[in-house]
């Protein structure tokens, strides 16, 4: 019962509050720590190495396990400590710890500030587009900023909001400690090649994996949610959910953002990359306001299905408890 009323708490503070700052944010010091520890993991790793460069890839790793089991300790004692507590005092001391490894609020606040932008000029969707995407936006044209801010809608939906909660519903405050530390990881040391003058092909490779086996199935949960959320119109096309899916290289953001294309009938591209659903529609504005309903819609019966679940894992063990 504390983590069922832990999880509205959560969702209630991002609603009315939002973020803390920067100063308290948990995931600002993981990123600080990943910030630190890159000196280390990047010494002697050459921009063109000739063969597999197996002590960065070491040094990463290493990096990694001890920044993460740092994390899962630290959530793991202070979830101990909550729960020795009155069930209610737990589920809010919970749900205030959780809130920071979550942000739908934020996420939502970004693309509508892309649209708002574009709006303006195209140059000021361009510039508020680089916010929330590394890729290069200085030629994309409207369409494609718009595109770009529904799949990071999409893709994002799964990284910022449903892969935390699932965790959290599976392991608790430690797994989605674990799993936004994988995912910050991933996202500053999981590239293929060079970025910023660094080379991260091996050096970021055990951050980029470990990041696609904890998102794995969330990032499907996901786009089932994301159907669900189209109604019948959305559940359709569902038998064009995994061709679509698998044309990204990675082996899991495809799926919520091709949920999304489908949902929407656009096509949502990244040039020179992908395609996803390329017979469908260029992206208007109305769209951006529909890909935000789908994804509230899809958190909505992810509460409702994780309530669900914790609240009847505690009336069996209330049975079960002799």
């Amino acid at each position: 019962m504390a983590f069922a009323l832990a999880l509205l708490v959560a969702l209630a503070i991002d609603r009315w509050w939002g973020e803390p700052r920067a100063r308290a944010h948990p995931v600002v010091w993981i990123g600080n720590y990943l910030g630190w520890v890159t000196t280390w993991v990047q010494h002697g790793t050459q921009a063109q190495p000739a063969q597999p460069d197996m002590p960065a890839f070491w040094r990463g790793a290493v990096a990694w396990c001890v920044g993460a089991a740092c994390v899962a300790a630290v959530a793991g004692v202070l979830q101990i400590a909550l729960l020795a507590m009155p069930w209610w005092v737990a589920g809010v001391g919970l749900g205030v710890l959780l809130k920071p490894l979550l942000a739908w609020a934020m996420l939502g606040d970004e693309v509508r500030a892309v649209e708002t932008a574009l709006g303006q000029s195209l140059q000021a969707g361009r510039t508020r587009l680089r916010w929330l995407v590394s890729r290069d936006v200085t030629q994309l044209s409207a369409t494609e900023v718009r595109e770009s801010a529904i799949e990071t809608l999409a893709e994002n939906l799964n990284d910022s909001v449903v892969a935390p909660i699932f965790w959290f519903v599976l392991l608790g405050l430690p797994g989605a400690a674990l799993y936004r530390f994988a995912n910050t990881a991933d996202a500053m040391w999981g590239y293929p090649g060079l970025y910023t003058g660094r080379n991260w092909a091996w050096a970021g490779k055990w951050a980029a994996r470990a990041d696609d086996v904890l998102s794995w199935l969330p990032a499907r949960i996901t786009a089932a949610l994301l159907l669900v959320a189209g109604g019948w119109s959305g559940l359709s096309r569902a038998g064009a959910l995994a061709t679509q899916a698998r044309k990204t290289p990675s082996p899991n953001s495809g799926w919520p953002m091709a949920a999304m294309a489908l949902n929407l009938g656009v096509a949502l591209r990244k040039p020179g990359v992908y395609v996803l659903h390329p017979q469908g529609n260029p992206a208007t504005a109305v769209h951006t306001v529909l890909a935000l309903r789908y994804a509230s819609k899809a958190l909505l019966a992810l509460v409702v299905c994780a309530q669900a679940a914790m609240i009847l894992v505690a009336f069996f063990n209330k049975g079960v408890t002799p």
